[in-house]
């Protein structure tokens, strides 16, 4: 292998590297099935969620990670891999989740949320909290519940 190569795959690994780290969500999904255009769509959805697919080889990414201190990981990096980076950690879980449960190809195996190694479970529970807003608009009813009912009250004790 001439030098030229080697340091193109250092600069791959040292990318990766360093998406792993400025990410709080890499997620590693099995893509062998899926039609281009499927991929495609998965891409687009991805990327209005400010989420990025790429397809690395598994020994770069092996690499890359093992750099980062997160070794364990290199055991889910078999086959057709897709990496999945998200500043996000709720929003990618969510989009993978909807479109493994539509296509039955794309396969969830693992990654690392907020630099903990996690498997596929982890990632499918993730995908079924709500949203920021979701969980603000239900800490805001919780707040508002007992002066709602404190009111309700007082209107009907001054109607008497």
């Amino acid at each position: 292998m001439n030098q030229e190569t080697l340091n193109a795959k250092k600069l791959v690994v040292e990318s990766l590297a360093k998406s792993i780290s400025e990410n709080d969500a890499m997620i590693v999904v099995e893509y062998r099935g899926l039609s281009v255009s499927e991929l495609h769509g998965l891409k687009n959805l991805l990327r209005e969620n400010d989420a990025n697919l790429r397809v690395y080889k598994n020994s770069l990414v092996a690499r890359a990670v093992e750099n980062s201190g997160k070794g364990e990981l290199k055991e889910i990096l078999t086959g057709p891999n897709a990496i999945i980076f998200s500043k996000d950690v709720f929003a990618s879980p969510k989009i993978l989740a909807k479109f493994a449960r539509q296509n039955e190809h794309l396969v969830l195996k693992g990654g690392l949320i907020e630099g903990h190694v996690v498997d596929s479970e982890t990632i499918k529970s993730l995908a079924r909290i709500p949203g920021r807003d979701g969980l603000i608009s239900m800490f805001l009813s919780c707040l508002q519940a007992p002066i709602s009912k404190f009111a309700y009250a007082l209107k009907a004790i001054a109607e008497k």
